[in-house]
């Protein structure tokens, strides 16, 4: 008898987890194995075989000021490239929000905000579970702005799994996490140390 095929998206807050493995590990990551490792770890509690549909990957490129500085162009360029070969993995989408400049701190130093990159999500998040290619979700993320979409993802039967970071910061001793996301999920996966080196990049 064939066992029936359930199939898994996976949504990644790429400045959330840059910040996480940097912060809170001080390592980079291979997002190719990520996806392979949540898609165990989703298997490893489902009775049947988990098939990835795609990984969406959600991030802006760096800042640009006009003119750019040579400092400036070159991390743009590293980023682009990063997209680029993300982009080339098999079953992997990059989504690109904007980062727009808000002004300066105390310190004088340049505060930035993501702009679209919840939005993406979101919509990506709502749109596959509301069509139901999808019967499961994994989401790495922090922001509580995504709560609609874990309803609506719940609401069509899709299982939602968050993948989150630890619940005190190491570093900064606060909340790394939006808790209302924590009590929304159906299943929740601490990103631990573990997590973070058999997925470290080589």
């Amino acid at each position: 008898m064939l066992r029936h095929m359930s199939r898994l998206a996976i949504f990644i807050d790429g400045h959330y987890l840059e910040s996480l493995s940097r912060d809170e590990y001080g390592i980079s990551l291979d997002l190719s194995l990520i996806s392979e490792d949540i898609r165990l770890i989703v298997n490893s509690k489902t009775p049947d075989s988990i098939d990835l549909l795609r990984t969406f990957y959600y991030d802006c490129l760096p800042y640009q000021s006009s003119p750019p500085t040579e400092d400036e162009k070159n991390r743009f360029g590293k980023k682009r490239g990063f997209f680029s070969f993300l982009n080339r993995l098999p079953r992997f989408v990059v989504r690109e929000g904007r980062l727009a400049f808000k002004g300066l701190d105390i310190d004088k130093n340049p505060i930035f905000q993501q702009k679209r990159v919840d939005l993406l999500l979101g919509l990506d998040f709502a749109l596959l579970s509301g069509k139901r290619q999808i019967t499961h979700a994994a989401v790495i993320a922090g922001d509580s702005d995504l709560l609609p979409a874990f309803k609506v993802a719940k609401e069509e039967g899709i299982l939602v799994w968050l993948f989150h970071g630890p619940q005190v910061s190491k570093k900064d001793g606060y909340s790394t996490y939006a808790s209302e996301l924590w009590q929304e999920a159906d299943e929740r996966y601490e990103i631990d140390s573990a997590f973070m080196k058999r997925n470290q990049r080589s």
